[in-house]
């Protein structure tokens, strides 16, 4: 691929974060078509970035011969089938978080893509976070030295007006609260300290009854496969705002506090010989309305993508581990007796 050549993107699903994808496209590709049920939700994206307009997965794919990178920004629930249908077509597929919200599924679309030799990428941008990819970056060091226990606390608000007619709350299409709100943390957990042997887990939903058909907390104890042991504690009953997203690290050698409200700060450190400093400012977090999500990575998710197209660089996160995320959420729900398999 040479430098001068701009790829051609497709979108599916015209919701709040589509917004974002598509601004990161228009800076290093093209927007050639989008795709929503919704017939004013497509036309109203494609009419501002010049792109062709769809109420189809289908139509766009039957509609559109040269395009190359389909993103996926439909609800949970459809993104197996949508990265699916997408890799069958011949294209290279960004799917976002969670990759499907279910085990069996996740396998599909890796097959998929293997079998049709394409790429398949999943927006894990809570990676690019600079205090997130400095912790990692020290514990592949060695400086943490070995590994003892973690703490992950997410404690985010989600009021009854978040889930109004909206497919998220539904078991069907959203999945539950750590696959739309929290599968990033789940993500980082599995990236820095590897995966998940055991669990034992306890959820409950609290304060949204009639508003979501899941939990909105839960208390969970892990046991990893390289014998450090952790906990967290989610929850979408902060009171009235988001309050913490953090990641705390003890070992032999330092211990280490990722906070902030959704990962963006180094809050403590206390490491043997070594001094985590000069860390650059992150990107601002995605804002939706009242509510503020996790850290707007999106430009280094698509920077990737290109760099993995033109044949320099290999994929921040790919279906394999899009598919160890699930795998834990998985375990996950089922210690709690709620799993969909």
């Amino acid at each position: 691929m040479s430098k001068e050549h701009k790829i051609a993107f497709g979108i599916v699903g015209c919701g709040r974060i589509a917004q974002r994808h598509a601004e990161h496209i228009s800076r290093i590709g093209v927007l050639v078509a989008v795709c929503d049920t919704v017939p004013q939700k497509a036309e109203e994206l494609a009419k501002n970035y010049g792109a062709k307009a769809y109420h189809s997965l289908d139509d766009m794919l039957d509609g559109e011969t040269g395009l190359e990178v389909i993103s996926i920004c439909s609800p949970n629930g459809l993104h197996a089938e949508h990265c699916i249908r997408s890799l069958r077509a011949g294209c290279n597929v960004l799917c976002e978080k969670p990759m499907a919200i279910s085990v069996y599924d996740c396998g599909e679309m890796i097959k998929e893509a293997e079998k049709a030799n394409r790429r398949l990428f999943i927006v894990k941008q809570n990676r690019f976070n600079p205090p997130v990819a400095a912790v990692k970056k020290i514990i592949e060091e060695g400086r943490l030295g070995k590994l003892y226990s973690v703490q992950l606390n997410c404690y985010w608000n989600r009021n009854p007006e978040y889930y109004e007619g909206s497919w998220k709350g539904t078991r069907d299409l959203d999945g539950g609260t750590l696959y739309t709100q929290f599968s990033h943390f789940i993500d980082l957990l599995y990236w820095i300290v590897g995966d998940v042997k055991q669990v034992h887990a306890y959820t409950r939903n609290a304060h949204h009854q009639g508003i979501i058909e899941f939990e909105d907390q839960g208390v969970v104890i892990l046991e990893f496969y390289n014998a450090v042991i952790g906990s967290i504690h989610y929850t979408v009953n902060s009171h009235e705002k988001n309050m913490e997203g953090s990641l705390t690290i003890f070992g032999e050698k330092g211990t280490v506090k990722i906070g902030g409200q959704y990962l963006n700060e180094l809050e403590y450190q206390d490491i043997e010989g070594y001094v985590i400093n000069d860390l650059p400012p992150g990107n601002p977090p995605n804002h939706y309305g009242k509510y503020v999500g996790s850290m707007s990575n999106h430009d280094k998710v698509y920077a990737n993508v290109v760099e993995v197209l033109s044949g320099n660089g290999s994929i921040a996160t790919n279906g394999f581990e899009g598919l160890k995320t699930v795998e834990i959420i998985d375990k996950i729900y089922e210690a709690a007796g709620q799993s969909r398999g």
